[in-house]
C-alpha cells in the first residue's frame, strides 16, 4: 500500500547537508500525511451520514461513531478522535486556505490546529475570511511558531466578531474541570482548568505561602504542600488513607518482594514505595489502611472471575471489574471508567459476569451501542481477559486486561492473620 521501508530510509553515507534536507523533507510529509488524513475523515463521515439516512437513522445519531472510528484507525484516544473529526470538517469545508498550507508543509498539523480552534467560534463566512487572511499567502506563516499563529488567528478572530469570542469565553467557565494523570517517579499531575482570574487568585495565594514561609522546603515545596492542605483539610505530613485492592501480592506487601504495585487511577509504583503507604498509613491514628482481599490467576496474574445474574452489576462486581480493567478498554482510550456494563448485551444472551463486563468511558460504553459494532469478551484457561471491538467498516482491534503484579496470593486467613503483625512490623521499621 505505501513504500514506508522507502520512505523513511535514511542513506548512511550522506553528508549533513543531505541530512538535514531529508529532515526538512520528511517534516513536510508529516505535513501532508495530516492534511490527507483530514480529507479521508470527513469523506468517511459525509458517506457515514449520507448511508445513515438512507436507512432511517434519525439525523441526531448519525454519525455518531465515526469519531471512535477515526481514533482507533489513529491508534488514539476517543476524545482526541471527535477533535480530529471536527478538525477534518472545518478544514475540508470551510477553510480551504489552512488545509493547503497543510497539504504543502508550510503548517504543521498543530498550527493548523491553532487556526481552526482560535476560529471554532465564528461564522462559516468569519472562518472563511480568517482563513484567506492568514493562509492564503503562505509567506505570511514562514517563521511563525505556535504562539504566533494562535495570537494571529485570535487578533482576526476578535476584529471579524468580538462579541462571538466574548461569548466563547463566557460560555468557556462551564468547562472548568480537575483532571490527574500519572508523571514520572511515582508522582502525578493534579491539573485545575479556571477562568482566569480564579486560576490566577489560586497561584497568588500559593505563591504568597511561599513568600511567608521560612524552613528547610523549597518555594515549590510549600506551594505544593500548600495547595494540599487548604484541599484536604489535612496537614500535608499526615498519611493518606490507604485501601489496598491487592494491587500488590501478599508477597510484596508482607514478604519484602520487589514486585511493584498498582495504584487504580495512576498504575504500577515500586514495592518500597507501596510498602511506605500502607506502613504510614497504619502507623498514623489520624489514617487509616484497610485491606481489600481480591485473588489473581497464579501464572497469568488475571483477577478470577465473578458471575451474578443481575441484570445490572452487583457492587461487588462492578468493584471488580474496575480494579482489573484500571482504565476504559476501548484501545488507545486512557479515560478513567464510569460504566460497567456487558460485552455481549444482555438482550442477545449476556451474561452478567467478570468474562462478559467492560469498564468503559461514558462515551465508549454508548458508541459500542451503535448500529454496526460488534463487542466480544472473555477470558482465557490462565484468566487473561481479552475484548474485541469490530467497528462498522469491519475493522477489528483488540485490549487485554493488564495483569495485576505478582504471584499467586495467600488464602484470606492466611492475610488476616498476618496484616496486623505485618503493619506493626513496617512502623517498626
Amino acid at each position: 500500500m505505501f513504500d514506508l521501508e522507502g520512505l523513511v530510509a535514511v542513506d548512511p553515507h550522506a553528508d549533513q547537508a543531505a541530512l538535514v534536507a531529508r529532515i526538512d523533507a520528511l517534516e513536510r510529509v508529516k505535513s501532508a500525511a495530516a492534511a490527507g488524513q483530514a480529507r479521508a475523515t470527513a469523506l468517511l463521515d459525509e458517506q457515514r451520514h449520507a448511508e445513515e439516512a438512507a436507512a432511517g437513522v434519525p439525523k441526531a445519531q448519525q454519525g455518531r461513531g465515526v469519531a471512535s472510528e477515526v481514533a482507533l484507525a489513529r491508534r488514539d484516544s476517543p476524545a482526541r478522535g471527535n477533535r480530529h473529526l471536527g478538525f477534518a470538517k472545518a478544514l475540508v469545508h470551510e477553510m480551504p486556505h489552512t488545509l493547503a498550507a497543510l497539504e504543502c508543509g508550510a503548517l504543521s498539523e498543530w498550527r493548523a490546529t491553532l487556526i481552526v480552534r482560535e476560529s471554532a467560534c465564528l461564522s462559516v463566512a468569519d472562518r472563511r475570511a480568517l482563513d484567506a487572511e492568514m493562509c492564503a499567502d503562505l509567506s505570511k506563516l514562514e517563521g511563525k511558531g505556535d504562539k504566533r499563529i494562535a495570537a494571529a488567528a485570535k487578533e482576526i478572530a476578535c476584529r471579524l466578531d468580538a462579541q462571538a469570542v466574548v461569548e466563547r469565553a463566557a460560555k468557556a467557565e462551564a468547562d472548568r474541570r480537575v483532571t490527574i494523570r500519572p508523571a514520572p517517579d511515582a508522582m502525578v499531575y493534579v491539573t485545575a482548568l479556571l477562568p482566569v482570574a480564579k486560576g490566577v487568585g489560586v497561584y497568588a495565594a500559593l505563591k504568597r505561602a511561599a513568600d511567608t514561609t521560612f524552613d528547610e522546603r523549597s518555594r515549590g515545596q510549600v506551594m505544593a504542600d500548600t495547595l494540599v492542605e487548604r484541599v484536604t483539610g489535612r496537614a500535608a505530613e499526615t498519611p493518606e488513607p490507604v485501601a489496598v485492592n491487592l494491587v500488590l501480592t501478599d508477597q510484596t506487601l508482607l514478604a519484602g518482594d520487589n514486585t511493584p504495585a498498582n495504584v487504580e487511577g495512576y498504575g504500577p509504583i515500586p514495592a518500597e514505595v507501596a510498602r511506605n503507604l500502607v506502613g504510614d498509613a497504619a502507623a498514623d491514628e489520624r489514617s487509616k489502611a484497610t485491606l481489600r482481599r481480591l485473588y489473581a490467576h497464579p501464572r497469568s496474574g488475571a483477577l478470577v472471575a465473578m458471575e451474578s445474574r443481575s441484570r445490572l452489576f452487583p457492587k461487588g462486581l462492578a468493584r471488580f471489574i474496575g480494579v482489573r480493567d484500571q482504565s476504559c478498554r476501548t484501545p488507545y482510550c486512557d479515560a478513567p471508567i464510569r460504566h460497567r456494563d456487558h460485552a455481549t448485551p444482555r438482550n442477545r444472551g449476556g451474561p452478567t459476569s467478570a468474562a462478559n463486563g467492560l469498564g468503559e468511558c461514558e462515551r465508549c460504553n454508548y458508541v459500542k451501542e451503535t448500529p454496526g459494532w460488534r463487542v466480544r469478551a472473555g477470558a482465557d484457561e490462565n484468566g487473561t481477559h481479552t475484548a474485541e471491538f469490530v467497528t462498522p467498516t469491519g475493522a477489528t482491534y483488540r485490549s487485554t486486561a493488564p495483569p495485576l503484579p505478582g504471584a499467586p496470593l495467600v488464602t484470606i486467613s492466611e492475610v488476616e492473620l498476618k496484616i496486623g503483625i505485618a503493619l506493626t512490623e513496617l512502623h517498626a521499621a
